[in-house]
């Protein structure tokens, strides 16, 4: 009994306020089965390498090749962070609509490493250009090599990204 005389209220229903979570995607080594585990172990592969490529390079424009490398660096983590919560079965334990997060997440992946891709491609492009001050190649041919096969993985992997896109709009409006 309250102190007004009345009983009290009963506890508000925590399932109102924390609705289960929504996933069609299996959880588990079930996850490696399907498109979807397979273009996020792509992503992850061919990001590795980008990231590996633009390192192993010299960096004629710091700018543009440090924007590839920050993204190719936080996709790569961001998405082996994504398939370990997909492996674990963490999905349970977090109630959001994963595939609303699914679909989030490869969206703001795909434009950023759009535009990674973009980049590396002019940084690319710029093998016959020499600089005015002394009259230097501004990419040599070894790092010409290098940053082409980044370009290529750049654009694999931005390719991976948006059919991982193209999937999870699909499961997430279902």
């Amino acid at each position: 009994m309250s102190a007004s005389g009345g009983s009290m209220p009963p506890p508000p229903n925590p399932a109102a306020y924390f609705p289960a979570p929504r996933i069609t995607l299996p959880v588990g080594l079930d996850i490696l089965r399907t498109y979807s585990g397979v273009f996020i172990c792509l992503e992850i592969l061919f990001g590795a390498l980008v990231w590996i490529l633009v390192a192993a390079s010299r960096v004629p424009l710091p700018l543009l090749q440090g924007w590839v490398m920050f993204v190719s660096v936080t996709a790569c983590f961001l998405s082996i962070l994504f398939l370990g919560v997909f492996l674990f079965s963490y999905t349970h334990r977090v109630a959001v609509d994963w595939n609303q997060m699914d679909f989030l997440f490869h969206a703001a992946t795909f434009v950023f490493y759009f535009g990674a891709f973009l980049l590396q491609a002019a940084t690319t492009s710029l093998h016959n250009y020499r600089c005015p001050s002394n009259a230097t190649v501004l990419l040599s041919d070894q790092d010409y090599n290098i940053s082409i096969a980044a370009s290529i993985f750049a654009f694999a992997t931005t390719i991976c990204y948006g059919c991982s896109t193209a999937l999870a709009l699909r499961r997430w409006k279902l």
